[in-house]
């Protein structure tokens, strides 16, 4: 059974305490969920509050020689899941976790954009994501903050993300990243899957409004594409920026990042930059697309237009004809004229017909 999204999820294992299961969106400090991996073993990370976190936190900085906590052979790592919605959720993070001033600064940016960067001994990473419920609109889009470090990983967010989500749920059934680059690698996959999927879903819908066009039924289905476009734009311009930052920062990583691990987070940089490649590529099926329709609307208005312009035509004869006889004054031409009023008919059907023939003739 796949489990239930982050922001959903207020149930704790039996070891849990019960403040946990009581909250909702994590515990009394913010924390959605926080696991323990054993680098040198195999099996099931062990999942912690908390209370629990900051005990390991402080048993690690409590020890004589803090570089044995930083070096890339510790045979553990802490991941720390906060929703930044709780008020309490900063404070646990400057009161326990020594974190760069660059990780807090980016917290409080009104409109981040993503990057990654190499800060002292760690990596604060800026991502934009798409929500847990994604429903295709422009507005579906929020933000995850990371720090990477040699023995700990913190990753925070203000509303449900999808990609995390997604972590989340392979951590719980098993799987346990040897190393914080090989969570951070994770995180940057199963976002470039959940951006496949997205294009997937975008690509079907184009489909089905180029079906719609080829058989002359556009009805409101125009203006769906350029909402798709916008999508799509945004995603690109939000999300852009990250490949050419890893791809910078991998060329001169920290020195607690294997070799192993460098060759894995450069392939996911290149699968992502495939995703933006697809992005490119659909953004520019949809823009031939828009350009299609606009040019039948043109075309349509054009037959309209033409369409009144001829009605006006024919009608000008008998109008003007109209108007004269119908005025007031004396001499009338053929008022006592007993077949005047068919010789006036037989006047404005020549004029009207010489006229249509004028126009079909600039139509053909």
């Amino acid at each position: 059974m796949v489990p239930a999204p982050e922001a959903r999820s207020s149930s704790s294992p039996p070891t849990a305490e019960p403040a946990i299961a009581a909250t909702y969106g994590g515990d009394e400090a913010g924390l959605i969920c926080g696991y323990l991996f054993n680098t040198l073993g195999s099996g099931h990370a062990q999942e912690l509050n908390s209370r629990q976190a900051a005990d390991w936190l402080a048993r690690q900085s409590a020890q004589p020689d803090p570089a044995v906590a930083a070096d890339q052979s510790s045979p553990a790592y802490l991941w720390l899941h906060f929703n930044l919605s709780h008020a309490q959720a900063v404070k646990w993070l400057q009161r326990h976790v020594d974190l760069a001033e660059d990780f807090f600064d980016a917290l409080a940016e009104s409109q981040p954009s993503t990057r990654i960067e190499r800060t002292d001994d760690a990596l604060v990473a800026v991502i934009n994501d798409v929500h847990f419920d994604f429903g295709f609109e422009s507005g579906d889009i929020a933000t995850l903050w990371i720090s990477v470090g040699p023995g700990l990983v913190v990753t925070a967010r203000n509303q449900p993300l999808r990609s995390v989500d997604t972590l989340r749920t392979a951590v719980r059934e098993g799987e346990s990243p040897p190393s914080p680059t090989a969570l951070l690698e994770h995180l940057l996959r199963a976002q470039a899957d959940a951006l496949v999927k997205i294009v997937r879903g975008v690509t079907a819908r184009v489909d089905a409004v180029e079906d719609e066009l080829l058989r002359g039924r556009l009805d409101q289905r125009r203006t769906r594409l350029g909402v798709l476009r916008r999508l799509l734009v945004r995603l690109q311009r939000l999300l852009a920026p990250e490949p050419a930052a890893l791809f910078r920062l991998l060329q001169r990583p920290p020195g607690w990042m294997a070799a192993d691990d460098i060759d894995e987070l450069r392939g996911a940089t290149e699968e992502f930059s495939v995703v933006l490649r697809d992005m490119q590529a659909l953004q520019e099926r949809i823009k031939l697309l828009q350009e299609e329709i606009a040019a039948n609307v043109n075309e349509d208005n054009n037959r309209s237009l033409f369409v009144l312009t001829v009605v006006t035509v024919l009608a000008l004869p008998i109008n003007i004809l109209a108007g004269l006889f119908g005025m007031n004054v004396g001499g009338i031409p053929l008022a006592e004229n007993g077949h005047g009023f068919w010789i006036v008919v037989a006047i404005v059907l020549s004029f009207t017909a010489i006229a249509a023939w004028l126009a079909f003739r600039n139509k053909r």
